[in-house]
């Protein structure tokens, strides 16, 4: 669970941060403070915004300069953070290139099939969802995933 009872301060360590060379900074709860973190021009990725200061202070944990807990996470000097628009990943450096790999084949596959539908190919069509309800009649226990990867239609494998 997210900790919304200490929220940060950003923009003093945002602006070191920039100044150490990182590209960008993840908290694991709120951050305020929003117009002068843009002002910094440090990417802040936080779970939102809140006008009013940390009501509570903890130790700092004995590996706190060594690795990151953010949720369920624990993040280190093996891990890469990627973040965007839509949030927040955690790849292990040691996996990234397939990572990397499958994320193409799912943009690939995602973009092909707006292409086709945007040429008026609908996406029930492309994925021969009639085949599927056909199937479904005799082998009951076909799932729409089994399906779709039978016909090159998964994104998220």
């Amino acid at each position: 669970m997210d900790d919304s009872t200490r929220p940060a301060s950003a923009t003093w360590w945002c602006s070191r941060a920039k100044t150490a060379g990182l590209h960008g900074v993840v908290i694991w709860g709120l951050h305020r403070d929003t117009a002068d973190l843009h002002a910094v021009g440090l990417p802040v990725f936080s779970l939102g915004a809140t006008p009013v200061g940390p009501r509570r202070l903890d130790e700092r944990l004995p590996d706190a300069l060594r690795s990151a807990t953010v949720g369920e996470w624990t993040v280190d000097h093996d891990d890469l953070v990627l973040a965007d628009d839509d949030g927040v990943l955690f790849v292990s450096a040691a996996h990234a290139a397939d990572v990397f790999h499958l994320a193409e084949l799912i943009r690939d596959t995602e973009r092909r099939q707006a292409d086709q539908v945007r040429a008026g190919v609908s996406l029930r069509r492309q994925v021969r969802f009639d085949t599927y309800l056909t199937r479904r009649r005799t082998m009951p226990g076909l799932t729409f995933r089994q399906h779709l990867r039978a016909v090159g239609g998964e994104v998220e494998e």
